[in-house]
């Protein structure tokens, strides 16, 4: 069972990104802050779950915030400051975008950014252990996969719909028979060096 809070005097909120080691496409955060009684079975790291329930719980999440916001950094951006820095900035504009300041944040991973002077902890696997940190799994997971769906239609030979960007074989075979387009990470190694 995943905790509700880490420290139950603060209002915390929970980050994290999706899309950090694909080769296209944006990386994605969310912020999110549940109210201290918040509870739900099914949430966890939205890599654990099945697409069809990261979809159900988007709403549920949504609904039942305190407040959430996701936001993203572009390819173009990625490419100029690098991945590591884009996920940071990404965390940073999602919570720009809260319409209730937190007092403390709870990033999921080993290293963050400072943001303003909100004190943070950063939570190695956060989103399997703190319901703040799953749920802003869910919302950047889920928005980015509706991004690349979008994508996909004008761009259907790389089959982002069904790799979302990460390097399959597939994924990769496109490169090098169509090239690269702008929704590509140029900084990335796209294809295998000979």
């Amino acid at each position: 069972m995943l905790k509700p809070y880490f420290d139950k005097k603060l209002i915390e909120a929970g980050c994290d990104e999706a899309g950090r080691g694909c080769l296209s496409g944006p990386v994605f955060a969310a912020a999110v802050i549940l109210p201290k009684n918040f509870k739900n079975k099914l949430l966890n790291d939205s890599k654990k779950l099945s697409e069809g329930i990261r979809y159900d719980l988007r709403p549920v999440i949504e609904n039942e915030a305190i407040a959430f916001a996701v936001a993203q950094v572009s390819c173009k951006e990625i490419d100029e400051i690098n991945i590591l820095n884009a996920s940071f900035l990404a965390m940073h504009r999602a919570l720009d975008k809260l319409k209730t300041k937190p007092q403390s944040l709870l990033i999921d991973g080993n290293r963050f950014k400072k943001y303003k002077t909100i004190p943070h902890q950063c939570i190695i696997e956060g989103d399997g252990k703190y319901l703040s940190i799953a749920a802003a799994s869910v919302l950047a997971k889920t928005y980015r996969d509706d991004y690349m769906n979008k994508l996909h239609i004008k761009f259907p030979h790389y089959n982002w719909r069904q790799n979302k960007g990460y390097g399959t074989k597939a994924h990769r075979e496109a490169i090098a028979k169509y090239g690269a387009n702008d929704h590509h990470r140029k900084s990335f190694t796209l294809l295998p060096l000979t």
